[in-house]
């Protein structure tokens, strides 16, 4: 047993977190320790002067080198929450956030309870969007489109955690070369939007730990957009809804390809920040 309390480790962990230049070092360094010990938040404090037994200084010492070297604490932990869901993550897809959960209450808007529908997610990654949306409508069947197999991979390994696994389709491929447009109902995405000069200017824990073709929209962020933008206008159903996530900066930019595509009645909801992020739109 060591003569370490848990105190100690939170001192010694958040001064070398601060160090290595996160920026907020005592948060960081607290979420760790309480993933080390397993203890719950309270039971932490309650626990703060007592010696920690040497499983618990092992493992936070390893989590603390971890995220010194910029690894996302969803990657060090091995999942992160979502919708009321937790799902697995790791370096095959990106890290499901926040900000994105306006994308599926945007979709959900759309999605009339009751009702049994067909959904696609292109570029489904982890399959965040696609599990939140078959979670709160039980009765809507999903495909999942990826061309990632190792992404694809985690996205059915997240479906299955979740128990939708039985309703999600999952297809290898580029969305270029899928052929179910017309059977859906709602298709939904967040393709890769930053520009390309922005991401040498990207956190550490994004640049270096998320999968580039994930990130990476082309000069001006928008190619994935013009793609399948153009894609629905040719293939999707009348009446059909399309919802993106967007970037902080582009509502106006994907707005107009979709009112230039024909795409009607366009709405839109705000992230956390406050920052226009998903964008729906119906096939005429």
């Amino acid at each position: 047993m060591t003569d370490q309390t848990y105190r100690d480790m939170l001192i010694s962990g958040a001064g070398r977190l601060r160090e290595k230049g996160l920026e907020d070092p005592v948060r960081e360094a607290r979420r760790l320790l309480i993933l080390a010990s397993r203890l719950p938040p309270a039971g932490l404090i309650t626990a703060e002067n007592d010696p920690a037994p040497d499983a618990h200084c092992e493992a936070y010492e390893m989590m603390i080198e971890m995220r010194g070297k910029r690894l996302p604490f969803a990657h060090i932990a091995g999942g992160t929450s979502f919708y009321g869901m937790v799902l697995l993550s790791d370096s095959r897809a990106l890290i499901p956030r926040a900000d994105s959960e306006c994308v599926v209450d945007l979709a959900l808007e759309k999605i009339p309870a009751e009702t049994a529908i067909r959904i696609a997610d292109l570029g489904t990654g982890s399959g965040a969007l696609l599990a939140a949306l078959l979670n709160e409508r039980p009765l809507a069947q999903g495909i999942a489109v990826e061309r990632d197999p190792s992404a694809l991979m985690l996205a059915e390994e997240n479906f299955a955690q979740i128990g939708i696994d039985a309703r999600v389709q999952a297809v290898l491929g580029a969305w270029a070369d899928w052929s179910g447009w017309s059977e859906c109902d709602l298709i939904i995405s967040n393709p890769p939007y930053i520009r390309s000069d922005v991401i040498p200017d990207l956190a550490p824990e994004v640049r270096d730990h998320d999968p580039m073709q994930a990130l990476d929209g082309g000069a001006d962020g928008l190619d994935a957009y013009r793609e399948i933008v153009k894609l629905a206008a040719a293939h999707m159903k009348p009446d059909a809804q399309l919802v993106f996530e967007t970037g902080y900066d582009q509502k106006q930019a994907v707005s107009e390809l979709l009112m230039q595509a024909g795409f009607t009645d366009l709405q839109y909801k705000q992230d956390l920040g406050g920052h226009d992020r998903a964008i729906a739109a119906r096939k005429t």
